[in-house]
């Protein structure tokens, strides 16, 4: 990275360090007067975003055939008054800070309160979705942290307006310079520099496919938050309901393929495959899913291709699901545990044994029971945006939202008490 990259990530890391400090005393009419503007913003300047995202997709589309891809850039009018609608929901939402989670007085009459406080700095580095500059800006400003933001090189020219607008419609109603930072450069290096800031950055927390995320995680000295990558599972138990499973086993692969609360593996018991496979495969297959399946599998369903191990282990992110039959829910919950990422796991079943022993057994972040797993979601839940699908166990799990980008403090309140 050269010199001039390396100076405007430092002096960004300086200005939110600076910003910080007067983010956390900020209250939350302020905060709030800034999301609602911030949206107004993103709406009334949507052609323009158009249109540097149309300068995106179009480089995208000269370098890759895949559509996944540009599914994950693209925005729409559609899109951004969701997000616009985002920054809406987060300003309604519980403003987190100064909240006293636990309190309590001791024999000596210290009174001990434990109460949330922003983090501080929080760096993001991601891949295409520029929706995610505009979550991630509005939680962490709304949760009293700044924030630095190092997204792909396929999204630069979105996120670069995004950020602009965010940046001028909230200094007019307060917000401080260094608020919402956003490294324009796209050498590869200047996430590496991110992940080296520990003299400014609390945490970073990176989005993304598989080599991001390790990347991160093996690379920096910063405090990670582990998110997004998702190997996801629905299993059909003997006694699941058939044509409620096929309709989820759909909605969890084809209704937005390319995010990380997808199935990418579907597991059926042998005592119901020969009556749901050549039915599901069927649909899916219309759908213009590419099915890879077991021997087994296979018999059910001619058109399927052979499954490698890779596959089991592979999140597609596209229009590809894996299909294996299974003995029973021992095995499945074995193959989950395996190969599962820890995001988001579902069981079809009427046997209510059956259903909590995967809750309890399923080591992921979110596990159902007759439900898609595209429900794992910060809005979905009734949180609001989140900043990423955590699927770590230390500090956050599963959608991370306004509490997750908070830490917190002890205040003691005494009386003039020595320790003796």
């Amino acid at each position: 990275m050269t010199t001039t990259a390396t100076e405007e990530v430092i002096c960004k890391a300086k200005r939110a360090k600076a910003a910080s400090a007067r983010l956390a005393t900020m209250s939350r009419a302020q905060k709030d007067e800034i999301l609602l503007a911030m949206a107004d913003a993103i709406e009334a300047a949507s052609w323009e975003i158009l249109e540097a995202n149309r300068r995106d997709v179009e480089t995208v589309q000269q370098k890759q055939s895949s559509a996944a891809p540009v599914d994950r850039l693209l925005l729409t009018q559609e899109r951004i008054a969701e997000t616009a609608e985002g920054l809406r929901t987060v300003a309604r939402l519980t403003d987190p800070v100064g909240e006293v989670i636990d309190g309590w007085r001791l024999p000596n009459g210290l009174e001990i309160s434990k109460v949330r406080v922003p983090l501080g700095v929080v760096g993001i580095i991601y891949e295409s979705r520029p929706n995610v500059t505009v979550d991630a800006a509005g939680l962490c400003f709304k949760a009293g942290n700044a924030v630095i933001l190092r997204g792909g090189s396929d999204a630069i020219n979105s996120n670069i307006a995004l950020v602009r607008i965010l940046n001028e419609a909230g200094a007019k109603h307060g917000l401080p310079e260094g608020a919402i930072e956003i490294v324009e450069t796209t050498d590869r290096e200047a996430a590496g520099q991110l992940m080296r800031l520990t003299e400014y950055i609390d945490v970073l927390v990176p989005r993304g496919g598989h080599g991001l995320i390790r990347r991160v995680k093996n690379e920096s000295r910063v405090p990670v938050i582990e998110t997004g990558e998702g190997n996801c599972h629905v299993y059909v138990d003997a006694t699941g309901d058939l044509d409620r499973a096929e309709e989820i086993v759909v909605n969890a692969k084809c209704q937005r393929p390319s995010v990380c609360n997808a199935a990418e593996t579907l597991l059926v018991h042998r005592d119901v495959a020969s009556q749901f496979l050549p039915k599901v495969g069927a649909r899916l297959a219309a759908a213009g899913v590419e099915l890879r399946g077991c021997d087994e599998t296979r018999r059910h369903i001619s058109e399927a291709k052979p499954a490698t191990e890779e596959d089991w282990a592979t999140e597609f992110l596209s229009l590809i699901l894996a299909i294996k039959v299974v003995g029973g829910i021992d095995e499945a919950i074995a193959h989950i545990n395996r190969y599962g990422t820890s995001h988001s796991e579902a069981i079809i079943t009427q046997d209510l044994n059956n259903a909590r022993r995967f809750t309890r057994e399923v080591d992921a972040a979110a596990v159902y029971v007759n439900a898609s797993t595209r429900f794992t979601d910060g809005g979905q839940f009734g949180m609001g945006a989140e900043i990423g699908i955590s699927t770590q166990k230390l500090h956050a799990r599963g959608p991370m939202g306004l509490r997750g980008l908070t830490s917190y403090k002890f205040i003691i309140m005494g009386e003039g008490q020595v320790r003796p």
